[in-house]
Parts: structure tokens; C-alpha cells; sequence
């Protein structure tokens, strides 16, 4: 324990607490702080003046990582007879139609981390919606999980397309990349991400959008950045 505070308390002694560092800078100080053990994400998070109780403010979308997270997905695809090849060929890891939905509805485990759905399959997910919805991981044609292109959707996901969504306090969190990453790949997906959030702004919220964004190291100290 005495080795982690101490690791801990270097860390936050390497961040100015009044300074709001360019993107380049904090990218750079968050790998710097990033010395655990094990291989960390990088993480961040912006804080939006929305009000999250109101349903016409809330923010969320898809973004493409150029350089995608550092972390497979694991994808399920609910598709009919027809589509399952082209799905288990595309990547997907969990594949099926109204046996699979049984399935789940019987068990209620959900052994993927991201869902696709052909539109013929929506109306037959309606009976585990609430399991998947409940999960986060209902398909949504707002967020590219449905479509007919079933092998590209799978595709997206697995090359860095991922899902983002306010929680109940208008934040919106985000991993954009491993610890490992080189810096210039880390700021291209935090640039992606950022433009992403800022393209998503409800049309409702009339003045500033965006309060601050913040990048952190896994168990590393939070660091503002300027955009």
C-alpha cells in the first residue's frame, strides 16, 4: 500500500491543479501518470451543461476511433438463417435469431459487449428488450447497431466505432486508447471523440455546451484540457 500512495502522490504532483493543458499536453502527461503495472487505459471525460432529466437534452452517438480503443469487442449478431455466414465470417462472436433470443430470455446472460440486429429481428427482440436495454445493449438504428449490412456493422465495431451516451449527471466518458498507444494516435481518437460529442449537442441547449474535459490515466490524476 505504501508503494501505491507513494506512486500516487508523485503522479499528482506532476499536475499543475489550476493549469488547463492543450490536448498535446495532456496526452503526453497522461501516459507520464499512467505507470501502473499493468497496461491502463486512457481515459476522458467531459463535462456537459445539459439537463439530464430532460429527454430532448440528452447527448449520444457513434464515433469511428481512428486508432480504436486497444480493446476487442466482443459482438453479438441477431440476424435470421440467411445472414448468420455472413456474420460469424464479419468477426461476430455470438450469432443467431429467435433460438438465440429464447435463449437469453430463458437465462438472461449476455456473454458479448456490443449487439447488432438485422431490422427483420427488431420486433422479436421486443421480448428481451428489457434485458438488453437495461445492459446497454439494446441495438439502436441511432446508433448503428441496425442495418442491413450486417458484416459492416460488425466490422465498425471491431475497428473502433463504439457508442457514447450522457449519464444521469450530463457527463459523457469515454476510453480513446491504451497507455501504450503512441501519443499522436492517442490525440487523433481524443480529436475524434471530442468533435463526435460537440456534433451531438441537442439543439435544446442554448448557450455553453460543453463545461470541461478531463483526461486521466487508469488510477491516474485527473488533467483539464483546453478545446
Amino acid at each position: 500500500m505504501a508503494k501505491i500512495a507513494k506512486r500516487v502522490k508523485a503522479n499528482n504532483e506532476l499536475v499543475d491543479k489550476n493549469k488547463v493543458y492543450s490536448p498535446e499536453e495532456a496526452i503526453e502527461l497522461a501516459k507520464k501518470t499512467g505507470n501502473t503495472k499493468f497496461v491502463g487505459s486512457i481515459e476522458v471525460h467531459v463535462r456537459t451543461l445539459i439537463d439530464a432529466k430532460k429527454t430532448d437534452q440528452s447527448v449520444r452517438g457513434t464515433v469511428s476511433l481512428p486508432n480504436g480503443t486497444g480493446k476487442s469487442k466482443k459482438v453479438a449478431a441477431f440476424v435470421t438463417e440467411a445472414k448468420e455466414k455472413e456474420a460469424k465470417d464479419a468477426g461476430a462472436a455470438v450469432v443467431g435469431g429467435e433460438e438465440l433470443i429464447k435463449k437469453i430470455k430463458e437465462t438472461e446472460k449476455t456473454d458479448f459487449d456490443v449487439a447488432v440486429a438485422e431490422p427483420a429481428l427488431m420486433p422479436k427482440l421486443a421480448q428481451i428488450a428489457k434485458i438488453l436495454g437495461t445492459r446497454g445493449l439494446m441495438p439502436n438504428p441511432k446508433t448503428g447497431t441496425v442495418g442491413a449490412n450486417i458484416a459492416q456493422l460488425v466490422k465498425e465495431i471491431a475497428g473502433g466505432k463504439v457508442n457514447f451516451k450522457n449519464d444521469d449527471s450530463g457527463n459523457v466518458h469515454q476510453i480513446v486508447g491504451k497507455t501504450n498507444f503512441e501519443s499522436s494516435k492517442l490525440l487523433e481518437n481524443f480529436k475524434a471523440f471530442i468533435a463526435s460529442i460537440q456534433q451531438s449537442r441537442p439543439a435544446t441547449v442554448k448557450g455553453q455546451f460543453i463545461s470541461s474535459v478531463t483526461v486521466n490515466s487508469t488510477m491516474g490524476p485527473g488533467i483539464r484540457v483546453k478545446i
